[in-house]
């Protein structure tokens, strides 16, 4: 790896080097190494481009890396990962893709994740999106997650994308069985004229199953959002989505929700707030001796931490 891969690596998997354990890393379209360990089988795809993974049962205290970098202009790629997680095992993963694009065309990753985790399991999703360049090029990222959750499993995503990235569409599917629970934190930034739209649709189809939507994010400049949530109650279930949002210059916000109860047991709720700093915390930050620039990016990386 140059330089220029090892900081978009550091960027959305916050490791230097190739590390230890299980792995896979693919660099400009193409696998530049995988590592499987006694509990943790990584499988290449033999009809598409992406890998199968496949974790023990019982598996405890254990994680798997999955970074994707693109530092060719140019390349555009759409990749297929699938995750069997075994009955009571306790994972993390950590994905991320990082782009880099310093010529004038467009580069593009889209990944398809796809989870399937059985009775009593549970498992931390880690998923950042990084872009940077110094050409005219645009850096498009369209990530799609399907997850499906039996008895007692336990899926929570932590996603970002705060920096470089122009346009992307971020879709989040979900079964949810009984007793399971599905939590997903999202945080997103946008400038300029960069879009960025985020769907979610979650099924909670089993007496006990739950969500927990959170997405916070921050619009500047010129650029669009939209974040569409879609809960679907068919039992005994309980759902909560969350959308706050700080919006300055001329950007705009767009916050779409729909929650269906197909059963008077079930328990669905939807929060959106969007608006602008308030006055008094700049004015109060700036008393302490910040610039109302420092001021507002104290109280932006606050808001997305």
């Amino acid at each position: 790896m140059d330089k220029i891969q090892q900081d978009l690596l550091r960027e959305v998997a916050g490791i230097h080097e190739v590390p230890e354990g299980a792995y896979s890393l693919r660099i400009n379209g193409k696998l530049h190494g995988k590592n499987s360990s006694e509990n943790i089988a990584i499988v290449t795809k033999e009809d598409k481009p992406g890998i199968d993974i496949y974790i023990k049962a019982g598996t405890k205290n254990e994680s798997v890396h999955i970074p994707v970098i693109l530092s060719q202009t140019g390349l555009k790629e759409l990749v297929y990962n699938d995750f069997h997680i075994g009955e009571d095992a306790d994972v993390t993963i950590v994905a991320g893709c990082g782009i880099h694009n310093g010529g004038a065309e467009t580069s593009e990753h889209s990944g398809i994740h796809s989870f399937y985790l059985a009775k009593n399991a549970k498992c931390k999703y880690i998923e950042k999106h990084y872009g940077e360049g110094d050409g005219n090029g645009k850096n498009i990222m369209n990530p799609h997650t399907h997850v499906e959750l039996q008895e007692g499993s336990r899926m929570e995503m932590e996603t970002a994308q705060i920096k470089g990235v122009d346009s992307t569409i971020r879709k989040t599917t979900g079964v949810v069985m009984k007793n399971a629970t599905l939590i997903v934190h999202e945080k997103i930034m946008t400038h300029g004229s960069q879009y960025a739209e985020t769907e979610f649709d979650v099924e909670l189809a089993e007496d006990g199953a739950g969500t927990h939507v959170i997405s916070r994010s921050v619009a500047k400049g010129s650029s669009h959002q939209k974040f569409i949530s879609r809960i679907r109650g068919n039992a005994k279930c309980s759902g909560h989505t969350e959308c706050d949002a700080i919006i300055m210059d001329d950007a705009t916000v767009a916050a779409i929700p729909e929650i269906l109860a197909q059963n008077p047991e079930a328990s669905l709720i939807h929060e959106a707030a969007i608006g602008k700093i308030a006055g008094e915390q700049l004015v109060k930050l700036m008393t302490l001796g910040l610039t109302e620039k420092e001021a507002e990016e104290e109280i932006i990386n606050g808001f997305l931490r």
